[in-house]
């Protein structure tokens, strides 16, 4: 395991590696602690934020800890089961963030469209129901992955081309017959991608025409101003995948190193970037986390005065 070709720099590489996992476990544990500890933001829009945070920690904490003790220690073994293991919760915690996003779009449209019945739609037993769905679906996609890999004999090497255990990288020093894997693989990325990002901009098309519809500028701006956040994580999500799709598919004759690089992008930039652009455009998040900060900084200063 490693970046084949750039092993020398492996040391280099792991400091921004390093600085993002820290920054998405620092993020995304003061949201969980500010949202658990606050009961006034125990609504929908901040108890799916928490199921966000809560899926960007164990996705980072899934291949981040690896992949650092392959830069620092060159430890770069793992058990086949153990890879299993890692892979299935990868891509399981993957569909999972999709499902997430997609309901925070259909919260935010129920907001938006349908204010007064915001409260009778999105009761906290319908928000637990779209969590254990978003659960089941990654868990009964994902599971035949680590049986329909046991059944092969690996005998084209045992070197992953990848800083983890992506399903398609091991697939490839598969012998025997691995269409079925590379079907049923390609078919959940299309079906995840597709259908979750297609009601997504479904659900912003309604939006919009709701936002378009109301009286005063400022109201739409107001309007609008509550979806930046769920936004920019929308694009700091798909934005990744789309690119390292396209780039598989135009840029084949690019080293091994660049498409390895923008699928390591991929894993850690939305787990980084999440906390900060809902830390940043959310006032109440915002309001919290300074009221936090400053309470420290009170406490510090009244004991050492």
């Amino acid at each position: 395991m490693g970046i084949p070709g750039l092993e020398h720099l492996h040391i280099w590489i792991s400091i921004p590696f390093c600085t993002a996992y820290t920054l998405a476990l620092l993020g995304n544990c003061t949201l969980l602690f500010i949202i658990q500890a606050d009961a006034a933001l125990h609504e929908p829009m901040y108890l799916f934020l928490a199921m966000l945070a809560a899926i960007d920690l164990v996705l980072s904490s899934t291949t981040l800890p690896k992949m650092l003790a392959i830069f620092w220690f060159r430890d770069r073994e793992i058990n086949f089961y153990a890879c299993l293991i890692q892979m299935f919760f990868l891509h399981s915690f993957a569909i999972m963030e999709s499902a997430i996003l997609l309901a925070m779009a259909f919260d935010r449209y129920v907001a938006i469209c349908k204010p007064l019945h915001y409260t009778t739609i999105l009761t906290k037993s319908l928000i637990v129901k779209i969590g254990t769905a978003a659960t089941t679906r990654a868990v009964t996609l994902m599971t035949p992955l680590p049986f329909l890999l046991r059944r092969f004999h690996y005998c084209r090497g045992s070197a992953i081309a990848h800083c983890y255990c992506e399903h398609m990288a091991v697939v490839r020093l598969a012998c025997g017959d691995t269409r079925f894997n590379n079907i049923y693989g390609i078919a959940v990325a299309m079906l995840i991608v597709v259908l979750d990002l297609l009601f997504v901009i479904l659900s912003y098309v309604f939006i919009l025409r709701a936002v378009l519809r109301l009286a005063s500028q400022e109201a739409r701006y107001k309007a609008f101003g509550t979806c930046v956040s769920h936004i920019g994580a929308i694009l700091s999500f798909y934005t990744p995948v789309v690119i390292s799709s396209v780039m598989h598919r135009l840029a084949r004759t690019a080293a091994p190193h660049v498409h390895i690089l923008l699928a390591n992008f991929y894993l850690l930039f939305p787990p980084m970037i999440n906390p900060i652009i809902y830390g940043v455009k959310t006032k109440q998040i915002r309001e919290r986390v300074l009221g936090l900060f400053l309470e420290k900084e009170c406490k510090s200063r009244g004991r050492s005065s």
